[in-house]
Protein backbone atom coordinates (compact mmCIF):
# COMPACT_ATOMS: atom_id res chain seq x y z
CA UNK A 1 0.00 0.00 0.00
CA UNK A 2 1.02 3.27 -0.90
CA UNK A 3 2.52 5.67 1.93
CA UNK A 4 0.99 9.19 1.33
CA UNK A 5 3.25 11.77 3.21
CA UNK A 6 1.51 15.56 3.39
CA UNK A 7 3.38 18.51 3.42
CA UNK A 8 2.58 22.01 4.40
CA UNK A 9 6.05 23.73 3.88
CA UNK A 10 8.42 23.39 0.96
CA UNK A 11 11.39 21.78 2.01
CA UNK A 12 14.28 24.32 2.37
CA UNK A 13 16.30 23.47 -0.69
CA UNK A 14 19.92 24.11 1.26
CA UNK A 15 19.91 21.27 3.75
CA UNK A 16 18.36 19.25 1.47
CA UNK A 17 20.99 19.67 -0.75
CA UNK A 18 23.58 19.17 1.92
CA UNK A 19 21.59 16.05 2.71
CA UNK A 20 22.11 15.05 -0.98
CA UNK A 21 25.83 14.86 -0.60
CA UNK A 22 26.10 12.88 2.79
CA UNK A 23 25.89 9.28 0.81
CA UNK A 24 28.73 10.07 -1.47
CA UNK A 25 31.15 11.58 0.97
CA UNK A 26 34.00 8.45 2.26
CA UNK A 27 33.12 7.66 5.39
CA UNK A 28 30.14 9.25 6.14
CA UNK A 29 28.14 6.90 3.26
CA UNK A 30 28.48 4.04 6.03
CA UNK A 31 26.78 5.62 8.78
CA UNK A 32 23.20 4.86 9.97
CA UNK A 33 20.51 6.92 8.40
CA UNK A 34 22.99 8.14 5.59
CA UNK A 35 23.93 4.43 4.47
CA UNK A 36 21.81 2.94 1.80
CA UNK A 37 20.32 -0.34 2.86
CA UNK A 38 17.63 -1.29 0.25
CA UNK A 39 17.57 -2.06 -3.82
CA UNK A 40 13.97 -1.16 -4.13
CA UNK A 41 12.43 1.93 -4.44
CA UNK A 42 9.66 2.91 -1.58
CA UNK A 43 6.11 2.80 -2.37
CA UNK A 44 5.44 6.57 -1.02
CA UNK A 45 4.08 9.40 -1.99
CA UNK A 46 4.57 13.29 -1.19
CA UNK A 47 1.91 15.57 -1.55
CA UNK A 48 1.90 19.78 -1.26
CA UNK A 49 -1.54 20.87 -1.38
CA UNK A 50 -2.91 24.47 -1.75
CA UNK A 51 0.33 26.22 -3.14
CA UNK A 52 0.05 29.87 -4.48
CA UNK A 53 2.44 30.74 -7.09
CA UNK A 54 4.42 34.39 -6.44
CA UNK A 55 4.50 36.57 -8.87
CA UNK A 56 7.70 37.85 -8.51
CA UNK A 57 9.32 34.17 -9.05
CA UNK A 58 7.37 33.77 -12.11
CA UNK A 59 9.25 36.57 -13.35
CA UNK A 60 12.67 35.81 -12.40
CA UNK A 61 12.39 32.53 -13.53
CA UNK A 62 10.86 34.07 -16.28
CA UNK A 63 13.90 36.26 -17.10
CA UNK A 64 16.30 33.69 -16.45
CA UNK A 65 14.78 31.20 -18.89
CA UNK A 66 13.69 33.45 -21.76
CA UNK A 67 10.36 33.66 -21.30
CA UNK A 68 8.26 36.87 -22.63
CA UNK A 69 5.81 38.17 -19.40
CA UNK A 70 2.31 37.32 -19.72
CA UNK A 71 -0.93 36.27 -17.70
CA UNK A 72 -0.13 32.43 -18.12
CA UNK A 73 2.86 30.56 -16.47
CA UNK A 74 5.62 29.07 -18.59
CA UNK A 75 4.61 25.81 -19.39
CA UNK A 76 7.57 24.27 -17.65
CA UNK A 77 7.32 26.38 -14.50
CA UNK A 78 5.44 24.10 -12.33
CA UNK A 79 8.37 22.01 -12.55
CA UNK A 80 9.46 24.45 -9.97
CA UNK A 81 6.42 23.89 -7.58
CA UNK A 82 7.26 20.15 -7.66
CA UNK A 83 10.96 19.85 -7.60
CA UNK A 84 11.44 20.25 -3.68
CA UNK A 85 9.80 17.19 -3.47
CA UNK A 86 11.72 15.39 -5.90
CA UNK A 87 14.76 16.46 -3.48
CA UNK A 88 12.67 15.32 -0.11
CA UNK A 89 12.30 12.12 -1.71
CA UNK A 90 15.71 11.53 -3.46
CA UNK A 91 16.66 12.18 0.14
CA UNK A 92 14.53 10.27 2.02
CA UNK A 93 16.36 7.19 4.12
CA UNK A 94 14.09 4.60 2.34
CA UNK A 95 15.51 6.15 -1.16
CA UNK A 96 17.85 3.14 -2.67
CA UNK A 97 20.44 5.38 -4.26
CA UNK A 98 21.99 8.96 -3.42
CA UNK A 99 20.77 12.11 -4.96
CA UNK A 100 24.12 13.15 -6.13
CA UNK A 101 25.41 11.30 -9.16
CA UNK A 102 21.59 10.25 -10.51
CA UNK A 103 21.30 11.70 -14.00
CA UNK A 104 18.38 13.16 -15.61
CA UNK A 105 17.92 11.43 -18.50
CA UNK A 106 14.94 12.09 -20.03
CA UNK A 107 11.84 14.85 -19.30
CA UNK A 108 8.05 15.06 -20.09
CA UNK A 109 5.63 17.70 -19.51
CA UNK A 110 2.13 17.78 -20.40
CA UNK A 111 0.44 20.55 -20.17
CA UNK A 112 -3.25 19.81 -20.09
CA UNK A 113 -4.46 23.69 -20.23
CA UNK A 114 -2.24 26.92 -19.43
CA UNK A 115 -2.25 27.93 -15.72
CA UNK A 116 -2.15 30.98 -13.58
CA UNK A 117 -0.23 32.67 -11.23
CA UNK A 118 -3.92 33.49 -9.77
CA UNK A 119 -4.71 29.96 -9.00
CA UNK A 120 -3.70 27.18 -6.20
CA UNK A 121 -2.28 23.81 -6.89
CA UNK A 122 -2.11 20.62 -5.43
CA UNK A 123 1.26 18.81 -5.85
CA UNK A 124 1.79 15.24 -5.63
CA UNK A 125 5.37 13.10 -6.39
CA UNK A 126 6.12 9.50 -6.38
CA UNK A 127 8.96 7.39 -7.52
CA UNK A 128 8.10 4.82 -10.06
CA UNK A 129 8.94 1.58 -12.90
CA UNK A 130 12.79 0.90 -11.29
CA UNK A 131 14.17 -0.94 -14.72
CA UNK A 132 17.18 -2.28 -16.27
CA UNK A 133 19.31 0.15 -18.07
CA UNK A 134 22.61 -0.73 -20.33
CA UNK A 135 24.32 1.88 -18.24
CA UNK A 136 22.61 0.86 -15.30
CA UNK A 137 19.19 1.04 -13.76
CA UNK A 138 16.83 4.22 -14.37
CA UNK A 139 13.26 5.01 -12.47
CA UNK A 140 10.62 7.46 -13.34
CA UNK A 141 9.70 10.46 -11.06
CA UNK A 142 5.94 11.31 -11.72
CA UNK A 143 4.54 14.88 -10.73
CA UNK A 144 0.96 15.68 -11.21
CA UNK A 145 -0.41 19.02 -10.21
CA UNK A 146 -4.17 20.02 -9.87
CA UNK A 147 -6.34 22.22 -9.29
CA UNK A 148 -9.02 21.04 -7.37
CA UNK A 149 -9.91 17.85 -8.80
CA UNK A 150 -8.81 18.52 -12.81
CA UNK A 151 -5.36 17.47 -13.56
CA UNK A 152 -3.83 20.73 -15.39
CA UNK A 153 -0.23 19.74 -15.43
CA UNK A 154 1.59 16.63 -15.22
CA UNK A 155 5.73 14.91 -15.55
CA UNK A 156 8.03 12.19 -16.11
CA UNK A 157 11.24 12.61 -15.18
CA UNK A 158 13.77 9.63 -15.83
CA UNK A 159 16.67 9.32 -13.78
CA UNK A 160 19.65 6.84 -14.39
CA UNK A 161 21.73 5.57 -11.71
CA UNK A 162 25.08 4.10 -13.15
CA UNK A 163 25.51 0.56 -12.31
CA UNK A 164 26.39 -2.96 -13.74
CA UNK A 165 24.15 -2.56 -17.23
CA UNK A 166 21.79 -4.82 -19.29
CA UNK A 167 22.26 -4.63 -23.02
CA UNK A 168 19.40 -6.17 -23.64
CA UNK A 169 17.56 -3.47 -21.76
CA UNK A 170 15.11 -1.28 -23.36
CA UNK A 171 16.42 2.04 -25.21
CA UNK A 172 14.96 5.48 -23.95
CA UNK A 173 13.23 8.49 -25.65
CA UNK A 174 14.15 7.93 -29.22
CA UNK A 175 13.87 11.75 -30.91
CA UNK A 176 14.77 12.71 -34.15
CA UNK A 177 17.60 15.06 -34.47
CA UNK A 178 17.20 18.58 -36.05
CA UNK A 179 20.32 18.81 -38.30
CA UNK A 180 19.70 22.55 -40.11
CA UNK A 181 19.53 25.92 -39.08
CA UNK A 182 20.15 27.59 -35.71
CA UNK A 183 20.56 30.11 -33.53
CA UNK A 184 23.52 30.46 -31.10
CA UNK A 185 23.20 31.35 -27.67
CA UNK A 186 25.87 32.58 -25.46
CA UNK A 187 26.06 31.59 -22.04
CA UNK A 188 27.31 33.06 -18.98
CA UNK A 189 29.70 31.15 -16.61
CA UNK A 190 27.09 32.72 -13.79
CA UNK A 191 23.97 30.74 -15.54
CA UNK A 192 23.59 27.39 -12.90
CA UNK A 193 23.67 29.85 -10.35
CA UNK A 194 21.05 32.27 -11.80
CA UNK A 195 18.91 29.28 -12.40
CA UNK A 196 19.82 27.69 -9.20
CA UNK A 197 18.31 31.13 -7.21
CA UNK A 198 15.04 30.99 -8.66
CA UNK A 199 14.46 26.60 -9.48
CA UNK A 200 16.47 25.53 -5.55
CA UNK A 201 18.72 23.49 -7.78
CA UNK A 202 22.05 23.92 -6.13
CA UNK A 203 23.76 20.90 -7.19
CA UNK A 204 27.64 22.17 -7.06
CA UNK A 205 27.67 20.35 -10.64
CA UNK A 206 26.55 23.77 -11.84
CA UNK A 207 27.81 26.74 -9.55
CA UNK A 208 31.48 27.08 -10.00
CA UNK A 209 34.59 25.12 -11.75
CA UNK A 210 35.96 24.34 -8.29
CA UNK A 211 33.29 22.56 -7.36
CA UNK A 212 32.29 20.96 -10.43
CA UNK A 213 35.42 19.68 -10.80
CA UNK A 214 35.35 18.19 -7.21
CA UNK A 215 32.36 16.16 -8.77
CA UNK A 216 33.83 15.12 -12.19
CA UNK A 217 33.30 18.10 -14.64
CA UNK A 218 36.14 20.14 -16.13
CA UNK A 219 33.95 23.34 -14.81
CA UNK A 220 30.19 24.29 -14.40
CA UNK A 221 27.54 22.70 -16.32
CA UNK A 222 23.82 24.14 -17.62
CA UNK A 223 21.27 22.89 -15.80
CA UNK A 224 19.17 20.18 -17.84
CA UNK A 225 15.69 21.43 -16.75
CA UNK A 226 17.07 25.37 -17.72
CA UNK A 227 18.09 24.15 -21.63
CA UNK A 228 14.53 22.25 -21.65
CA UNK A 229 12.79 25.76 -20.71
CA UNK A 230 14.92 27.57 -22.59
CA UNK A 231 13.87 25.51 -25.76
CA UNK A 232 10.51 25.71 -24.91
CA UNK A 233 10.95 29.52 -24.50
CA UNK A 234 11.97 29.59 -28.55
CA UNK A 235 9.13 27.77 -29.61
CA UNK A 236 6.44 28.66 -27.06
CA UNK A 237 4.47 30.39 -30.11
CA UNK A 238 4.43 27.57 -32.06
CA UNK A 239 2.30 25.70 -29.57
CA UNK A 240 -1.18 25.07 -28.47
CA UNK A 241 -2.86 25.23 -25.20
CA UNK A 242 -2.96 21.25 -25.08
CA UNK A 243 0.34 19.96 -25.56
CA UNK A 244 3.62 17.37 -24.60
CA UNK A 245 6.97 18.64 -24.68
CA UNK A 246 9.44 15.24 -24.61
CA UNK A 247 12.97 15.71 -24.04
CA UNK A 248 15.89 13.17 -24.04
CA UNK A 249 19.56 15.07 -22.49
CA UNK A 250 22.40 13.95 -24.43
CA UNK A 251 25.92 15.97 -22.96
CA UNK A 252 26.27 18.40 -20.76
CA UNK A 253 26.35 22.11 -21.68
CA UNK A 254 29.66 23.63 -19.92
CA UNK A 255 29.75 27.35 -18.60
CA UNK A 256 30.32 29.37 -19.85
CA UNK A 257 30.03 28.40 -23.63
CA UNK A 258 28.20 28.60 -26.42
CA UNK A 259 25.47 26.10 -27.75
CA UNK A 260 23.02 26.10 -31.12
CA UNK A 261 19.19 26.07 -31.11
CA UNK A 262 17.83 24.35 -34.03
CA UNK A 263 13.94 23.63 -34.49
CA UNK A 264 11.67 22.56 -37.17
CA UNK A 265 8.01 21.76 -37.30
CA UNK A 266 6.83 18.73 -38.88
CA UNK A 267 3.80 16.80 -39.28
CA UNK A 268 3.96 15.72 -36.01
CA UNK A 269 4.61 18.59 -34.48
CA UNK A 270 7.70 20.67 -33.89
CA UNK A 271 11.01 19.13 -33.21
CA UNK A 272 14.26 20.73 -31.89
CA UNK A 273 17.57 20.23 -30.65
CA UNK A 274 20.36 22.33 -29.07
CA UNK A 275 24.13 21.30 -29.82
CA UNK A 276 27.58 22.28 -29.88
CA UNK A 277 28.17 24.44 -32.35
CA UNK A 278 31.70 23.49 -33.20
CA UNK A 279 30.92 19.85 -32.55
CA UNK A 280 27.52 19.12 -33.71
CA UNK A 281 27.12 16.64 -30.62
CA UNK A 282 23.93 17.43 -28.94
CA UNK A 283 23.11 18.13 -26.13
CA UNK A 284 19.42 17.72 -26.54
CA UNK A 285 16.65 16.02 -28.28
CA UNK A 286 13.03 17.35 -28.17
CA UNK A 287 9.54 16.88 -29.65
CA UNK A 288 6.31 19.10 -28.70
CA UNK A 289 3.19 17.65 -29.82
Amino acid sequence: MTETRTISDPPSGLPLMAKAVLPVLPGVSALPGVRKTTKELPDLELRRPGVAVDPGHVAAYSSVCGFARKDTLPLPYLHMLAFPLHMALLTDSAFPFPAMGTVHLENTITQHRPSTASETYDVSVRPTNLRPHAKGQVFDMVTEVRVGEELVWDEVSTYLRRGKGDDEAPAGLDLPAVETGGVDWRLPADLGRRYGAVSGDRNPIHLYPWSARALGFKRQIAHGMWTKARSIAAIENRLPDRVSVEVAFKTPVFLPGVAQFRAETTGAGTAFSLVNPKSGAPHLHGRAH
